[in-house]
């Protein structure tokens, strides 16, 4: 029979195997850009570009340093979560003319045990930020509901797009459901003819309603 004489260092989840960490930095590489995809590949999805060029600087672009270091400071305290209650205007088909500015809003709910962290922020995750800036969230306590809100900007040119936004911590992991902004851009004048006819429609099913009585 094999006997392990190894003794665990920690709980199981703070665990980095070894091996895979001296894979890394013995390949000797001095490309920022190949640490900064190593690492987020290393770490998962909660590591995004920005937070891992930060923990690479900071450790002088040592990689086996810089993964210590972000699971000395993120592994003590769990994730915050955060549930999306309602969308308002979750609405694909929603049209805006060029150029035009709007509010999104967003209703959204703490929903685990811990108060949010002094620092946490809304961002843009992927695709368009519609010209809206992140925004710091408020220290929300377990169970507590918020409203998110963003200014954007509709873009000049016709057509859909997309912008996915998600909660942060200070350091730059995402928790919580995404946040979608889904916006169709149609050409300058349409959105009036389009209140123009739906009025006369109105007017039409009013007048018809007035002979039945």
């Amino acid at each position: 029979m094999d006997v392990d004489n190894s003794q665990s260092e920690g709980p199981g989840s703070l665990e980095i195997e070894q091996s895979l960490l001296q894979q890394f930095s013995c390949m000797g590489t001095t490309d920022k850009e190949e640490l900064v995809q190593q690492l987020q590949k290393l770490l998962g999805s909660q590591m995004n570009h920005s937070t891992a060029a930060f923990f690479l600087d900071m450790n002088n672009w040592n990689l086996q340093a810089a993964v210590c270091s972000y699971f000395d400071i993120e592994s003590p305290a769990k994730l915050p979560s955060m549930a999306l209650v309602s969308d308002p205007v979750a609405n694909e088909s929603e049209s805006v003319e060029p150029c035009v500015s709007f509010r999104k809003v967003w209703h959204v709910l703490n929903n685990g045990a811990e108060v949010w962290p002094l620092g946490c922020h809304l961002r843009c995750a992927s695709g368009v930020s519609l010209g809206a800036e992140p925004v710091q969230v408020p220290c929300l306590q377990p169970g507590a509901g918020t409203f998110l809100n963003l200014r954007m900007t509709s873009p000049a040119v016709p057509g859909m797009y997309q912008s996915k936004w998600r909660l942060c911590t200070p350091t730059g992991s995402y928790f919580g459901d995404p946040l979608w902004a889904i916006i169709t851009v149609v050409e300058e004048g349409t959105m009036a003819l389009t209140q123009q006819l739906s009025h006369f429609s109105d007017l039409g099913s009013s007048n018809l309603g007035g002979f039945d009585s």
